[in-house]
């Protein structure tokens, strides 16, 4: 049995599924195309094996300053959490106090030092900055607008040629991981989707008697698929959906 491996072939499975070509399928091409949109639409949402953790780098431009947003591309779904803007790099400023930290403590870690006390205290130093000088930023990300908008002074805290690095979750795209069309449950959701279509189709010639007595049960496949869809649902929300805080960053 081929595997689907594109769009073209998840359909092919889908009405092999149905008894094609031993029965004829009424269903047209758009009406297919629109539940197989619609299956994808619905495993992106809520199946975890649809999405991928990643961190995009994006170049501040002088355009991102004046709207006060990062464009995101629409592939992403969630986002947690924008990197500190600063502390980027160590600091050389003799009044630093982690430039000091390092110059007094450092020799003595390798020799009679204790590694508990060191980070104890850098420990401490991450508590004083959450308190005192977090960088941490909230943002807003508006998934239909593909905005990221971040609560900052965009005039000062950041500057043309500088990086941001967002932590996120983007959807994988199925022209790129052709594997995504073989999954076991987007196979099944699709093949139900048009299975009721099929149905809904055929209901408007409930009861027409066809030559040799065959009449046409419509209602029966369409009340069959829903039944379907609605397990396919359940399951996917009990054992493939991600918790509701999930994404909290």
């Amino acid at each position: 049995m081929a595997k689907p491996n594109s769009r073209s072939t998840l359909i092919d499975y889908c009405y092999r599924s149905l008894g094609a070509p031993v029965i004829e399928i009424n269903v047209d091409e758009d009406q297919v195309d629109d539940r197989i949109d619609e299956a994808l639409q619905f495993y992106q949402t809520y199946h975890t094996d649809s999405i991928e953790k990643i961190y995009l780098k994006h170049q501040v431009t002088q355009t991102d300053i004046d709207n006060g947003y990062l464009p995101i591309n629409d592939l992403i779904t969630d986002v947690i959490r924008v990197m500190p803007l600063r502390d980027s790099s160590p600091s050389d400023n003799m009044f630093d106090i982690r430039y000091q930290m390092h110059l007094n403590d450092v020799y003595s870690l390798g020799f009679m030092g204790s590694l508990a006390e060191y980070e104890m205290t850098q420990q401490w130093l991450a508590l004083l900055d959450l308190i005192i000088d977090n960088d941490d930023k909230h943002i807003s990300f508006e998934r239909h607008k593909n905005q990221l908008r971040i609560d900052m002074d965009w005039s000062t805290e950041i500057a043309v040629g500088n990086y941001l690095v967002v932590e996120c979750y983007r959807i994988l795209d199925p022209a790129l991981y052709s594997d995504v069309y073989n999954d076991y449950f987007l196979k099944k959701y699709a093949t139900a989707l048009i299975k009721r279509q099929w149905g809904a189709n055929l209901s408007k010639f409930e009861g027409m008697v066809m030559p040799g007595g065959v009449t046409f049960n419509g209602r029966q496949l369409f009340d069959d698929a829903n039944e379907e869809l609605t397990k396919l649902e359940e399951e996917v929300r009990l054992n493939w959906e991600q918790p509701v805080d999930f994404y909290v960053g």
